[in-house]
């Protein structure tokens, strides 16, 4: 534990996550803290018919696969003990480009994330230039398809 009450730590055993063959010796520190800024003032959760009153931050230190599905299956875990929503943080399969190819990668990420089983919202929020934006919050039958996809990767 950190001094100001965050965790961080290394997952060693990645069997208790049902992850059996992942080697984590190329896995990065986990972070865990307390996610004082959720619900924003800014963030629109009329999607929801209960908005979230806390939030949970997990977080791997660094990129790559197996951070990815570190990462995703901690959320899993963590979504099934608390009967969570999982915020990705970002707009899952969207890769941003240049502003005339925005519209299409957009469309391109919704049309994947609706393909998926489960329940994904989009949440709009103030970008501080004046514009506005989403994430995708989902539910625990949607990160466990999207944990099966080909495609899987979570917001970096």
């Amino acid at each position: 534990m950190r001094a100001d009450g965050d965790l961080a730590f290394r997952v060693r055993e990645p069997a208790v996550l049902g992850l059996h063959a992942l080697k984590t010796t190329e896995a990065g520190m986990v972070f865990l803290s307390e996610d004082d800024c959720i619900p924003a003032d800014d963030e629109d959760y009329s999607g929801f018919s209960l908005p979230p009153v806390q939030g949970l931050i997990l977080a791997v230190g660094c990129s790559g696969q197996v951070n990815h599905i570190l990462l995703g299956h901690m959320a899993v875990a963590f979504a099934q003990r608390l009967h969570a929503m999982i915020d990705f943080d970002g707009v899952l399969g969207y890769t941003p480009g240049n502003r005339t190819q925005e519209a299409a990668n957009l469309a391109r990420a919704r049309a994947l994330v609706a393909s998926l089983p489960g329940t994904v919202r989009e949440v709009s929020y103030d970008t501080g230039g004046g514009d506005r934006w989403i994430r995708h919050v989902g539910d625990l039958q949607f990160l466990s398809a999207w944990l099966q996809h080909p495609d899987f990767r979570l917001v970096k």
